[in-house]
């Protein structure tokens, strides 16, 4: 039997497990804390692949240095001497280009086509969750930035996706949530969104159901391949397999840095809680403006946001909650921000090039599944497929081509 080892039980992990399981392979997923316990867990859950577009671009240059100015804006960087966060936000900025944002965006699309149809394959396949039609309501505070909004939609439209926005009448025609601050609103179409703990748990427990074995609470040391792919646990024990999977999502390059993968991989820290409202919201809501991303959640309404460059393993910024808090209130009625449920943050694994680092190693059988940045979510099942076909067939899809983690 061919018998695979997967590290890492998020999105992107146990979609990899699944899909080699689909091919015939005999699977063990690790992870030292738990199903999602990354940052699979408190996202906002958007199946949004109309939106998976690269995170830099030329407003960076505008916006960025007035965030680093601004303690509560929603993109942080700690001012502290790191020369290997500085080395990563030196390249991230130097995609913020628009020649750049289209060379990304072209590599993303072939991608992004195949997201909501990889979800359909789980569901379908034996996954007990669901993915939900929006429709997502998009609000500003003003027009010029609604206008930036429609033009990066016309954009995207342009590499050959679907992305149907429609103005509305009526801001709060469809979440009457929203207060009067909120002066545009535009709804967009053909977008999904899930509960992230709950599908990830469902995906965890479909490959335990199919024979998978799953080991919580053991960390990786160490991955190698002299020969036979191995991997070394934290209590001394060494596995051997046909083939390894490191999809440690932002910590990474803890294991694969050796391998071969010198791409950095930075956590983008995001923050979310789910607060109670006074009636049900029915529809994903996002405002780009203000990087606040919002789904009805399990009867509530959780509320996610920033992007903050600090160490995966750093303690939480309270202030990070504080200031979407601060946000929040100008935008929404109905709801006590004060009463908040859920306080959570991500590390989400963001790389300079806005790509994600999927497939080989330089240590025969040794793979990588990660780097997805704030896609994980929406792009883990595809990612999953595609790879677990590299895995045993030796061909590399177009489609994860340009994710080629030794570039």
């Amino acid at each position: 039997m061919v018998r695979s080892m997967v590290i890492g039980a998020g999105m992107v992990g146990l979609a990899t497990a699944w899909h080699l399981q689909e091919q015939g392979v005999e699977v063990t997923v690790i992870d030292r804390a738990g199903v999602a316990a990354g940052s699979s867990w408190g996202n906002a859950g958007y199946l949004t692949p109309g939106k998976t577009i690269p995170l830099a671009d030329p407003s960076l240059w505008t916006y960025g240095p007035r965030a680093l100015m601004d303690p509560d804006a929603a993109l942080h960087v700690p001012f502290r001497v790191d020369p290997g966060l500085w080395s990563f936000l030196a390249q991230f900025a130097a995609h913020g280009t628009m020649r750049a944002w289209h060379r990304t965006m072209a590599a993303l699309t072939p991608i992004d086509k195949m997201a909501l149809g990889a979800f359909d394959e789980l569901t379908d396949g034996g996954v007990d969750s669901w993915t939900k039609e929006g429709p997502y309501v998009i609000g500003f505070t003003d027009e010029a930035h609604a206008s930036a909004f429609v033009g990066e939609v016309g954009r995207v439209a342009g590499h050959g996706q679907e992305v149907p926005v429609t103005r509305l009448d009526d801001p709060r025609a469809l979440v009457p949530q929203l207060s009067d601050a909120v002066k545009v609103a535009y709804r967009l179409d053909a977008q999904r969104f899930i509960e992230p703990g709950p599908f990830v748990q469902a995906l965890a427990d479909a490959v335990v159901a199919r024979g998978g074995d799953l080991r919580i609470g053991a960390a990786v040391t160490d991955v190698s391949s002299d020969g036979r792919p191995a991997v070394v646990l934290d209590t001394g024990e060494r596995l051997t397999a046909d083939s390894v999977v490191i999809a440690t999502g932002a910590w990474l390059p803890r294991l694969a840095r050796g391998l071969g993968v010198k791409m950095r991989v930075q956590a983008g820290r995001g923050y979310s809680f789910s607060v109670d409202t006074a009636q049900p919201v029915e529809y994903p809501v996002y405002l780009p403006s203000q990087r606040i991303a919002c789904t009805p959640y399990q009867g509530r309404f959780r509320i996610a946001g920033t992007m903050e460059f600090r160490g995966p393993d750093e303690p939480a910024q309270e202030r990070r909650i504080r200031s979407i808090v601060k946000e929040a209130r100008s935008l929404f009625t109905g709801m006590d921000l004060d009463v908040r449920h859920d306080e959570w943050v991500g590390s989400r694994p963001v790389t300079p090039d806005g790509l994600p680092l999927v497939g080989a190693t330089r240590a025969p059988g040794v793979y990588v599944a990660g780097g997805h940045g704030m896609w994980g979510i929406v792009l883990g099942p595809a990612t999953g497929k595609l790879l677990a076909t590299q895995i045993v067939t030796g061909e590399i899809d177009p489609v994860i081509a340009p994710f080629d983690p030794l570039r």
